[in-house]
């Protein structure tokens, strides 16, 4: 058994963040709206910088691994699973829109709505392109 330095704080910030994302990306796997994939890569990347032994669980994870170690592997995303995520990413930036626009109607300020809305076609914009151009594994159960 070999002795291990303390924590630092900065690897305590890092163990919690990475289970606040395993525990929302596992919520995300029965909630539609709520994203999966990028909240267990955030925790993989949180694992692997402050806890061997969590990496290592998350990684071998029946249901959470295989994802998580074929992007670490450079393979990519499922296409099925891109296809889910950019299908959810859009409804939910639609049904942000319509909620913001009929927030913002009301009180006057169709510009400001406007442009909240424009920003948010962009932000899934660049996130789509981003996600188009990630490699694309063959794995088919995602």
């Amino acid at each position: 058994m070999t002795s291990r330095q303390p924590r630092s704080p900065i690897e305590y910030f890092l163990l919690a963040l990475g289970w606040i994302s395993v525990t929302l990306g596992v919520i995300g796997i029965f909630l539609p709206i709520m994203p999966t994939t990028p909240f267990l890569l955030l925790a993989a990347w949180c694992f692997a910088r402050s806890s061997e032994r969590f990496h290592s669980w998350l990684l071998n994870h029946p249901r959470l691994g295989p994802t998580v170690q074929a992007w670490q592997s450079g393979e990519g995303l499922p296409r099925k699973l891109r296809n889910r995520i950019l299908f959810l990413l859009w409804f939910s930036l639609f049904c942000t829109s319509l909620i913001l626009s009929n927030w913002w109607y009301p009180a006057g300020y169709i510009v400001e709505g406007g442009l909240l809305t424009l920003g948010l076609v962009l932000v899934g914009a660049i996130v789509t392109t981003y996600m188009m151009l990630l490699p694309i594994c063959d794995q088919t159960d995602a």
